[in-house]
């Protein structure tokens, strides 16, 4: 008999499990292959520093017990300023949360395979048909989706994901206890996650201590790899180099102990999304990829594309005469622009500025954002220019002259 389905998801992350569990909801015939094993899931991709909203918890039926701490702020910090945002959050216990969407998607029909890395689409007259995995394997369905991150196998060998190294960020993080999260000579760290961007520290990118209750957070560090990181980057070190260095100069970490077996490590792109379906196919989550470019929010956009494909995978199939067609699975697209990432490229536009000015430029940053008021940050979160240009002063004019020569090539 042909082993074959209604949706084959390559990847139990958090859009492959989510789409899965929607789809699982509906009633289809879902399959996720995913490359660890069950009894250590996720211990390799257990990699995201799961700052999220309560919007999202809301939205996908999130249960408080894969909550860490909800927060009640975000805090950005520059060398030597804060600013402070009302925002509440949650900082996720990331492996529990992803653990929790497999065991519900199971619970409403899904099937998983662990143990099964894909490597290769299986092809019928030019359009994917299945997918072949550990090495000789196959499995069927109408509609393959690849949500396997940056690792792409799929999405990559159909031409439709374009990521480039030049726009990859890395990252590192660890758990502490032991932090000073209300040290004098900072922000209040008490329920907040803060970003701080400071090119010494994280040089094209920036750093955070998310709270996690009591004398506990997520610290990390991230940075693309990008023209601005390489401008600042100092000889020799690494992205592991740079968190040292924090940690040692920072006295908010003067009493820190790391938590045995709490690192954390990543990629993911800051880029255009380019084509993001084909026939019989979808790329979500990471693949895309779909991480938010200006704050590094990843977790709500991938349940969100995880969405979007299930509401595209029930359009294709449910009618009399199933229609996967490239033009039918469209939808998805739409979708995505609309509800994932509205504004991408304007936030895309806004990210490569932050990250060519120097540090200096960051402490006014906090000074307008001050003058500004809470209700600027949150346009220029959505992507309004308009509030984006009043943070512009005359003195930017450089900043911008090198964005415009690295666009033209000049």
């Amino acid at each position: 008999m042909t082993d074959r389905y209604d949706v084959v998801i390559a990847g139990a992350g958090p859009a492959g499990a989510q789409c899965a569990r929607d789809l699982a909801s509906r009633d289809y015939d879902v399959l996720v292959l995913e490359t660890e094993s069950e009894s250590e899931f996720p211990r390799q991709s257990n990699k995201s520093t799961a700052g999220t909203f309560p919007s999202m918890m809301a939205s996908f039926s999130i249960p408080d017990d894969v909550v860490m701490n909800y927060t009640d702020s975000v805090v950005l910090e520059s060398p030597n300023d804060h600013y402070a945002h009302h925002q509440p959050g949650a900082v996720l216990e990331f492996a529990e949360f992803k653990q929790f969407l497999v065991r519900d998607g199971r619970e409403n029909g899904a099937e998983y395979r662990f143990d099964a890395r894909v490597s290769n689409p299986i092809m019928d007259g030019g359009e994917i048909v299945g997918v072949e995995y550990n090495g000789g394997d196959e499995v069927y369905g109408n509609i393959i989706i690849d949500a396997t991150g940056p690792a792409a196998p799929l999405a990559k060998k159909l031409g439709v994901s374009e990521l480039k190294r030049s726009h990859q960020a890395i990252g590192v993080e660890w758990e502490f206890e032991g932090i000073d999260v209300n040290h004098p000579d900072y922000g209040d760290l008490r329920d907040a996650m803060m970003l701080r961007l400071d090119h010494d520290l994280a040089p094209g990118g920036y750093s955070w201590i998310f709270h996690t209750g009591g004398d506990t957070a997520k610290v990390g560090l991230c940075y693309i790899q990008n023209d601005s990181h390489k401008q600042r980057a100092r000889d020799g070190m690494g992205i592991d180099d740079y968190l040292d260095y924090w940690l040692r100069t920072d006295p908010r970490f003067e009493n820190a102990t790391r938590l045995e077996g709490k690192q954390h490590r990543g990629s993911a792109h800051i880029q255009k999304p380019g084509q993001l379906s084909t026939d019989n196919f979808m790329a979500i989550g990471d693949t895309v990829p779909t991480i938010d470019p200006l704050w590094g929010e990843g977790i709500h956009k991938g349940m969100k594309s995880a969405r979007a494909a299930a509401v595209t995978a029930d359009a294709c199939l449910t009618p009399e005469a199933r229609d996967t067609s490239a033009d039918r699975m469209e939808l998805y697209g739409d979708l995505w622009h609309q509800n994932v990432a509205p504004k991408a490229r304007t936030r895309l536009l806004m990210t490569e500025l932050l990250y060519l000015a120097p540090n200096e430029r960051y402490d006014q940053l906090m000074a307008d954002l001050e003058r500004l008021g809470e209700d600027a940050l949150v346009a220029i979160n959505n992507g309004d220019l308009v509030a984006f240009r009043k943070l512009l002063h005359v003195s930017d004019l450089p900043i911008l002259t090198d964005f415009v020569r690295d666009r033209l090539d000049i």
